[in-house]
């Protein structure tokens, strides 16, 4: 299937209209290439003084990698759960389903100047707030400071050098948390900067929105 980009944005042609996208950036890219790819967009759209996230994902084959097109506009507690619920379909799948097909977002590497891929094909995401089990990092909206357990004030740009100082007896589970009013383009910036801590356990981190 071909797959045209702009560097800042994507295009989506259907029925004679153009509809943007415009993609999240960052400044490194963790996939650059996915082959195989069925794209989802989920816009922004404004009814009156609300905002919509509007999802098509009429090209999408549950046997392929799906990748998530998401304007950066959109607020995390729209996002998200149209987020889940086409995890959940293609996860529900039986007949067609792919056990190798991944989930990924797609985003600019500015640096790079290409499109860039997020995979989170084994995210499991929760609107609600979290337990106290766990190693908690808590991302607020436009804040340039991370709790670390609700009690730790972390600079972003230091959180994973202060975390792989601390000397653990046994590895904790990893915690997410991010505020649900945080825009779709800091929740991936912020995600990127900690996709290293996806290896620390063999399980993906939890992640809370709200």
């Amino acid at each position: 299937m071909k797959y045209g980009i702009l560097i800042f944005a994507v295009l989506l042609f259907s029925c004679g209209n153009k509809e943007e996208v415009l993609l999240p950036k960052a400044s490194v890219s963790i996939v650059k290439e996915v082959q195989d790819l069925s794209p989802i967009y989920i816009f922004f759209k404004v009814n009156g003084k609300d905002t919509i996230a509007e999802v098509n994902r009429k090209n999408s084959i549950i046997s392929t990698n799906w990748i998530f097109n998401i304007d950066k506009r959109l607020p995390l507690r729209l996002v998200i759960p149209e987020v889940m619920k086409l995890q959940e379909k293609k996860r529900a799948e039986k007949a067609h389903k792919n056990e190798k097909a991944e989930n990924y977002y797609s985003y600019a590497d500015s640096i790079g100047n290409n499109l860039a891929f997020l995979p989170f094909t084994k995210v499991y995401y929760k609107m609600d707030k979290t337990t106290d089990e766990g190693f908690v990092f808590h991302f607020r909206k436009g804040n340039d400071i991370v709790l670390l357990n609700e009690k730790i004030e972390v600079k972003k740009s230091e959180v994973l050098k202060y975390f792989y100082q601390i000397d653990f007896a046994v590895n904790p589970e990893i915690v997410f948390i991010f505020d649900e009013n945080m825009s779709y383009e800091e929740y991936i910036q912020n995600r990127i900067l900690v996709h290293d801590l996806d290896t620390f356990n063999d399980e993906i981190p939890s992640e809370f929105i709200f």
